[in-house]
């Protein structure tokens, strides 16, 4: 039971990134892709009916982990309790950009508002890369299964670990560039014209690094922590992952060049998906390593909730999750197609 649970928070961990990953990836270009007031208008627009749907998978992540992990949650909550501030902060700015910036008829109210929401989606994608950094690398947990980390110590990987370091660092761009292209194959898919052309010259500009970050954070993951590699060597079936991750990889450039967009989407989605994936595999059964002594560590078994309540839990969670599903499903078919500022809306105007 536990490990479902774990593959159930890792799944929606995954929606989420998957999808609010596309609305932070046109946020970042928000400012550089829309050149005009009604190209950042029509940018708004892309995402403007599902931007808040896809955060509520944050939330749904959260809540889920608080019921099945609540040692993990406790745990990892207080020790991250100035950077979950900051992205709370960047969250309600993003909002608040994306909201205010029609309320004036003003040239610099609008563009006020519009570097808000460009500013708070970058540095959002890169909290969040660091966030899945410190995972990765570990935290300075004590015997009591307690942490607190400063924003920075040395900068260097250690014990005695900051928020961010060299490594977390290197996360968090890895995330920008990722999150990056995987929102300019959606407003690729969404708009035409110039801003289609803009969109589909990003992909092309940041696809080499896609290749080179993914071979550099892989190389440096397996540098600072070897024992990633000790599932994938108990269960071979798991060097399926980096295939798949490569193999999307290459999708991406295919699709791009042949002009098919919702293509090079689908890759990049599948390139998130299993990037996330391998790191999941390398780190089960543990939920939060300790880079202090590896027997303080956090896993499934010392972080789990009751069985009881894992059963009846699983039972409303199978009903929440298909309304979610299937509403989300209403919302993508009903808002398909391409952007269309003249249509009215909440968005845009």
């Amino acid at each position: 039971m536990g490990t479902l649970w774990f593959g159930i928070v890792a799944v929606m961990v995954a929606a989420y990134v998957v999808l609010d990953g596309f609305d932070l990836g046109a946020g970042s270009l928000h400012l550089s892709i829309g050149k005009t007031d009604e190209e950042r208008r029509t940018v708004i627009r892309a995402i403007g009916p599902v931007w808040d749907g896809n955060e509520v998978w944050l939330l749904a992540a959260g809540g889920t982990l608080y019921f099945a992990f609540p040692q993990l949650y406790a745990s990892a909550f207080s020790g991250f309790y100035l950077p979950l501030m900051m992205v709370l902060w960047l969250l309600m700015l993003r909002a608040i950009g994306i909201e205010f910036r029609s309320h004036l008829q003003s040239h610099v109210w609008r563009a006020f508002f519009d570097g808000i929401f460009g500013l708070s989606s970058i540095l959002l994608c890169i909290f969040f890369g660091a966030a899945l950094g410190n995972v990765i690398r570990g935290v300075p947990l004590r015997q009591d299964g307690y942490f607190f980390e400063p924003l920075w110590t040395n900068w260097r990987v250690g014990a005695e670990n900051g928020i961010l370091d060299w490594y977390t660092v290197m996360c968090g761009v890895v995330a920008l560039i990722t999150l990056t292209i995987h929102g300019a194959h959606y407003l690729a898919v969404k708009t035409e014209g110039e801003l289609q052309r803009r969109a589909r010259f990003v992909s092309a500009l940041l696809w080499p690094l896609v290749v080179v970050q993914t071979g550099i954070s892989l190389i440096l993951t397996l540098w600072i922590r070897p024992e990633l590699l000790t599932n994938y060597n108990k269960l071979k079936i798991g060097y399926l992952i980096p295939v798949i991750v490569v193999a999307s990889v290459a999708m991406m450039w295919n699709r791009r060049a042949k002009g098919d967009d919702k293509g090079a989407f689908l890759a990049s989605s599948v390139y998130i998906i299993f990037m996330l994936v391998g790191a999941v595999y390398a780190l089960y059964p543990t939920v939060l390593p300790a880079s202090t002594n590896p027997s303080y560590s956090l896993t499934i078994a010392n972080s789990i909730t009751s069985d009881y309540g894992l059963r009846v839990g699983l039972v409303w969670w199978s009903i929440g999750i298909v309304i979610a599903v299937g509403y989300f499903v209403f919302i993508f078919r009903m808002f398909k197609g391409k952007v269309n500022l003249e249509e009215g809306g909440e968005y845009g105007h």
